[in-house]
């Protein structure tokens, strides 16, 4: 009983582990590049975990007490869906990127400048008037409109992206849950902490991308641009690398593809 408890346990720690492997990271930061508020980046790093974990729970249960296998055909697709996703959000951060070059290529300077009550500093321009906020848009209203502001895409975005994760990666929890631990209960409860473990870790790794971002923008007004072309043509790399490793390689494409979850 009392190293069936440790091992549960144990999957807390190894959620946080499995939140920080490249393919995760590299997904989130593409996500948070967009969003230079530390409590919006720990928002989307919560909706990463919540939908990574829904998958795990649904599909590794499956594998635990029911005993779905999963094909090997079936398997690799999920994993290469992880490939097309990175893919995809690399092509939509450079795109955004390249627009925020072209319209940063206007005459922008900077000046102390009052909104109502409220006085700051940032890059704008004028003839004819620009700002990159609303007038209204100081920080105590954006708290106000902290999770009200996400827009629904914005919402969706970290939750599929979790999803998706959690599928090509669930076979390999369920597995190795089963492998040491055999109770198909205490096996439950591991995957129900290595998901809290998962959420917790991504939210760690979010916010510490996020606040040092928040921290410089003010003096270096070109970062979360240039950090968005950046995290676009890593995902895009990444993307296409795991793209054809599965879809060539590992033989997805192939007469007998070959999988073993990892």
């Amino acid at each position: 009983m009392t190293s069936l408890l440790a091992v549960t346990v144990l999957g807390f720690f190894l959620g946080m582990r499995h939140a920080a492997d490249p393919d995760h990271v590299i997904a989130v930061t593409t996500i948070v590049s967009r969003h230079g508020s530390p409590a919006r980046a720990a928002v989307v790093g919560l909706l990463w975990g919540v939908g990574h974990t829904l998958t795990i729970l649904v599909v590794g249960a499956g594998i635990v007490l029911v005993g779905w296998v999963i094909p090997p055909r079936v398997g690799l697709s999920l994993e290469f869906s992880v490939g097309v996703m990175l893919t995809v959000l690399g092509i939509l951060n450079l795109r955004a990127g390249l627009r925020a070059a072209r319209a940063a290529a206007s005459r922008v300077h900077t000046h102390a400048h009052a909104h109502g009550d409220y006085i700051h500093t940032h890059p704008h321009r004028h003839r004819p008037e620009a700002h990159p906020h609303r007038a209204e848009d100081t920080p105590l209203a954006r708290l106000d409109r902290m999770l009200g502001g996400l827009r629904l895409y914005d919402v969706l975005r970290p939750l599929v992206v979790g999803i998706v994760h959690g599928l090509a990666g669930s076979a390999a929890v369920a597995l190795l849950v089963l492998t040491a631990i055999g109770t198909s209960g205490w096996a439950v409860a591991y995957l129900l902490l290595f998901g809290l473990g998962t959420i917790v870790g991504m939210m760690l790794i979010t916010v510490g991308i996020a606040w040092p971002l928040a921290g410089l923008t003010p003096r270096f007004a070109n970062l979360p641009r240039r950090l968005q072309l950046a995290s676009g043509v890593i995902s895009l790399i990444a993307g296409l690398a795991i793209s054809y490793q599965i879809g060539v390689v590992d033989g997805l494409f192939g007469a007998a593809p070959t999988w073993t979850p990892k």
